[in-house]
């Protein structure tokens, strides 16, 4: 018998993402395309609060696809403006070249979206299962996220390029 996901945790995961993703919403309208930016962000914190839990719900499910899309959108934006210059590399960490942090942070929504998507679809026949490897799927999103943004706030902020 499958073990199904446990609400607190998924809440605690889902709170998490929603708190670093209103972050991320917050410090775009310095960029030069914060109208991409901001609304991605944006929409992926408030499918991730935990308040809008109704996971289910029509609305909800608009804004993950929206989200997704968006993010699909300018993670390949990303990916090919720096094919095209050079800048850093498809597989590059280096969290200090603004290319890196925009295809990290729209990888994250992405990834972020799917799961919600995933969760909220009520076709599979062992939901239970589905469940509970989205809860350990969020809880790695959640550890990487947070680790790596951590990582860069404590090593590398200073040394930022635009």
């Amino acid at each position: 018998m499958a073990m199904a996901a446990h609400p607190k945790r998924m809440r605690i995961y889902t709170l998490l993402m929603a708190l670093l993703f209103g972050y991320s919403a917050s410090v775009q309208l310095n960029d030069p395309d914060w109208y991409l930016w901001l609304p991605l962000y944006t929409l992926a914190c408030l499918v991730n609060l935990p308040g809008l839990q109704a996971s289910a719900s029509p609305i909800k499910r608009k804004m993950g696809k929206m989200a997704l899309l968006l993010g699909l959108l300018l993670f390949f934006k990303v990916v090919v403006g720096d094919h095209m210059k050079g800048v850093a590399g498809f597989w590059s960490f280096d969290m200090r070249e603004r290319v890196v942090r925009e295809k990290f942070g729209s990888g994250l929504v992405v990834a972020s979206m799917i799961l919600h998507l995933t969760a909220s679809s009520s076709s599979s026949p062992t939901e239970s299962e589905v469940s509970r490897f989205v809860e350990y799927e969020m809880a790695i999103l959640v550890g990487i996220s947070y680790v790596l943004t951590f990582i860069f706030f404590v090593f590398h902020k200073a040394d930022m390029k635009f």
